[in-house]
């Protein structure tokens, strides 16, 4: 006798209860990959590492750091640069595992949780990363979520949608950890450019949503700003920093070419309603004046900033509006200091902090 497969699905993340947490909810880790690629970052890799030191002198203090590497002679090297930074070396785990690229909140495991406290437990979705329906080189970063599971001895779903593989990149989403998603149509609904799942349209990728992060109201802004690599990651343009409350890039100069896609988002976020109905908090967040690499205009936003245990670390340009980004986020996170990291350099990969962060939620 044969056994239908398909009448007994593998149950869900949502429907075992677990459901995306959010970014400022307590952590047991943060993930990160040590940098090697020469590509991502042009003749700079070795400031690169100097940025990563900084990063890890300002996480490391409230939890600890889980560290990628491609091999264990990379932890040495990761080592002495992170103790030279004044970093605490003791609270970095290194993991061995060859990594593409070091963008670790696209490619890394993404942490589902449920309960609270000490029966919080939690689990790894795998969202098949595919380089951003961009690059060829994405094998060695897809099974980074595995290898987490193994390590962490977690549960791993692997996301899909009618028995294909659902492709969703961390950056792409934003959460407020009760039940509402930011994303964005130029990054998952373009029909053309950088399709990460053919075939499917908004209302396919919203149960997709549903069934795999537990959200239950998807909210999607238009378009993101000239330069980014992603196609549109919503951790550049706007973000959650309470459950109520969202900062929205804002480019007040006409004549810039970022100024009519972010005007648009200003138009559509009137429209955004959170889970009970209720409209949230929309507060203006600046951009700095245009960075350029080799002609090319760069994704320089202050949205990019990351919320780790102990400190929200946010990008900085060498600009007269960086002041006013770090005072407007330290108005906002009260519960712990807002510093600014030097990224100009890191930039050049077309990302900043947050693109290569992935927090670890705390379980029991």
């Amino acid at each position: 006798m044969t056994t239908d497969r398909s009448a007994s699905p593998k149950p869900t993340p949502a429907a075992l209860g677990y459901a995306l947490p959010a970014e400022w909810e307590k952590h047991e880790a943060t993930w990160l990959a040590w940098p090697h690629n020469e590509t991502d970052w042009p003749g700079k890799l070795d400031t690169i590492r100097w940025v990563y030191g900084e990063m890890v002198r300002k996480i490391a203090p409230g939890e600890r750091v889980r560290l990628l590497v491609n091999r264990r002679a990379d932890a040495d090297l990761a080592r002495r640069y992170l103790a030279r930074a004044g970093a605490e070396v003791g609270r970095v785990e290194f993991v061995v595992h060859p990594t593409n690229r070091g963008w670790t909140r696209d490619s890394g495991p993404l942490f589902v949780r449920r309960g609270r406290g000490r029966r919080a437990e939690t689990a790894i979705v795998q969202f098949h990363f595919n380089a951003w329906a961009k690059y060829d080189d994405w094998q060695k970063d897809r099974r980074v979520p595995e290898t987490a599971a193994r390590l962490l001895g977690k549960p791993l779903f692997r996301a899909e949608h009618a028995g294909r593989p659902f492709v969703l990149e961390g950056g792409g989403i934003d959460v407020n950890g009760r039940g509402t998603l930011l994303t964005t149509e130029e990054c998952y609904l373009d029909p053309k450019v950088q399709v990460r799942n053919p075939g499917l349209g908004r209302r396919e990728i919203e149960e997709t949503l549903a069934q795999f992060l537990g959200v239950t109201n998807v909210f999607w802004l238009v378009a993101g700003p000239v330069g980014d690599d992603t196609h549109g990651h919503v951790d550049d343009i706007c973000r959650f920093v309470n459950p109520r409350t969202v900062v929205l890039i804002q480019e007040k100069n006409r004549r810039d070419i970022n100024y009519r896609p972010l005007a648009e988002n200003w138009e559509r976020i009137q429209d955004l309603r959170l889970e009970d109905g209720s409209k949230p908090e929309v507060i203006p967040l600046p951009m700095p004046s245009p960075l350029f690499f080799d002609g090319e205009r760069l994704p320089a936003s202050y949205a990019n900033f990351y919320i780790a245990n102990d400190a929200v670390i946010v990008p900085t340009f060498n600009d007269p509006q960086d002041r006013f980004a770090l005072g407007i986020l330290g108005d906002l996170f009260t519960d712990r200091p807002v510093v600014g990291i030097h990224a100009v350099d890191l930039v050049l990969g077309f990302g900043s902090l947050h693109c290569l962060t992935q927090q670890q939620p705390a379980g029991a």
